[in-house]
């Protein structure tokens, strides 16, 4: 008898709600835009692959197939350093990225080699964000696209007013808008862990760091949803940032699930960028690269939530990194 009642307690606590930040009430009507840079991928798992430009064929292929499958109107930000010497790209890795649009996605710049800008300075940086167009632009030409957008590596913005205005407006007379951000996370982490664990053969590592993940941006989402109604008084439209690597192509169908478990539309960068939060002034210039939610609530002399959740030890372990 205290075996059977052992047990039915064990069952009862197994359905019972989860608790803790992860388990914030759902709220339909949320939305969020879904973007990933570091096209056309970072993180990409060569097991099982007849080298790198075929990893990235078959990563890209997989990922694809879920952002179809879940009707995901994402942006992809490329690095078209990737694809090549500038004005030369490789014909098997500019198909790779031509598969996005080949999916009716939109694609953005991210730089040519992503430089970071507080270390370039301004005047190599916008060199670079040039070189970065044209293979790009004549990408999209090819079925009447037009780049439209931007988005900063390491989300490093200028560590003055000045060269941060500067950039802008440099930005701005190149037809693109910057793409702002308001979750950001460690998800990079957990697919160089991933995928180390992959190329490694760790098959039961690499199961564990995708179990993981998933909990762990839950538990972002939770926390920038506490912030964005913290300084606003109201959950705002929010912008993710992913990356294209091995993890997503494998998981991010999950991610997605999780999403709509938490009341989550999946709208397009312009919808989310419609709602008046992003109109906040941002004079944020300190070497961090941080979200925009952060930018706003310290521009306005405000203190961010504490609580961030953090990437768990053993996945920085296991992508052979010190601290986030």
């Amino acid at each position: 008898m205290r075996a059977v009642i052992a047990w039915i307690l064990l069952a009862l606590a197994a359905s019972a709600p989860r608790t803790g930040p992860a388990a914030a009430p759902v709220r339909p009507g949320r939305e969020v835009a879904v973007t990933f840079d570091d096209l056309p991928g970072v993180s990409v798992s060569k097991a099982g692959a007849s080298g790198e430009t075929a990893a990235l064929a078959a990563m890209t292929s997989r990922l694809l197939r879920t952002l179809g499958e879940r009707h995901v109107p994402a942006v992809g930000f490329a690095n078209t350093g990737k694809l090549g010497p500038a004005g030369s790209p490789s014909p098997e890795r500019l198909a790779v990225l031509r598969s996005w649009r080949a999916a009716g996605l939109e694609l953005g710049n991210h730089t040519f080699s992503h430089p970071d800008l507080h270390r370039a300075g301004l005047s190599a940086f916008e060199r670079d964000v040039e070189l970065g167009e044209p293979d790009l632009r004549a990408l999209l030409a090819e079925d009447g696209g037009r780049l439209r957008w931007f988005r900063h590596p390491f989300l490093h913005t200028g560590l003055s007013l000045g060269d941060k205005q500067a950039l802008e407006a440099f930005l701005a007379g190149r037809g693109c808008r910057i793409a702002p951000v308001t979750i950001d996370n460690s998800e990079w982490i957990f697919a160089r862990a991933y995928s180390n664990a992959l190329d490694s053969s760790a098959r039961a590592l690499a199961d564990r760091v995708a179990a993981a993940y998933v909990p762990y941006m839950e538990a972002k989402f939770a926390y920038f949803e506490r912030q964005s109604a913290a300084f606003f008084g109201r959950e705002i439209r929010q912008v993710l940032l992913v990356h294209a690597n091995s993890l997503n192509a494998d998981h991010f169908d999950e991610v997605l699930a999780m999403l709509a478990r938490r009341g989550y539309s999946l709208v397009t960068l312009d919808r989310a960028l419609e709602d008046s939060a992003y109109a906040t002034p941002d004079r944020y210039t300190a070497n961090n690269g941080i979200t925009w939610l952060h930018r706003w609530v310290l521009s306005a002399g405000g203190r961010v939530l504490p609580g961030e959740p953090a990437t768990p030890p053993f996945v920085l372990a296991a992508a052979g990194v010190a601290s986030e």
